[in-house]
């Protein structure tokens, strides 16, 4: 099986330093979820792994992320494109919680779930916190230049190996 796992905001979708709190402001950037099909086609498994720390801050609740999240999923279905699951952390930064990303436990309850082994697979981020757990557990980080990532790029200490890339379809341009 392949898996590739990306970040929601920034990669899939328009980001905001306001967070995006509403399905309203759920907006896919344009090739996004055409890139998503094409994983699709080539047999990937599609995994989205990302921090969802509004919920933490009560910027928003459950049922509003999952109105989100079934946006963003019927918004793939219109390109004939599939998200295998959703993983999120509901956390703050000073929560301390292993799921939250820089720290690995997303990823690692990830593959284990898909029970496989993590080395090689590709997580495509758009800001350093996205990147290194994917480098920490062996997998392959790419960074996309959506969302924050040319300021991410700009401020450098990018995990060895990142492949940088302008943005998710151009990722899947390279996978397949």
């Amino acid at each position: 099986m392949k898996l590739i796992i990306l970040d929601r905001d920034g990669v899939i979708n328009f980001d905001s330093d306001q967070f995006i709190k509403c399905p309203a402001e759920w907006q896919p950037i344009p090739g996004s979820l055409e890139a998503i099909a094409r994983l699709n086609q080539a047999n990937y498994r599609v995994v989205v792994a990302t921090n969802q720390s509004g919920i933490g801050r009560g910027l928003f609740d459950m049922p509003t992320l999952n109105a989100i999240h079934d946006k963003m999923h019927k918004a793939c279905a219109l390109f004939g494109a599939r998200i295998d699951a959703v993983f999120f952390c509901p956390h703050t930064a000073d929560s301390h919680c292993d799921c939250r990303k820089p720290n690995t436990g997303m990823l690692e309850e990830i593959a284990a779930r898909y029970s496989v082994s993590f080395s090689g697979v590709p997580v495509v981020g758009d800001s350093l916190r996205d990147l290194m757990p994917a480098a920490a557990l062996g997998g392959q980080p790419y960074l996309v230049l959506t969302g924050k990532g040319m300021k991410t790029q700009a401020n450098g200490g990018l995990p060895e190996g990142t492949i940088v890339m302008p943005d998710l379809a151009a990722v899947v341009e390279k996978l397949v």
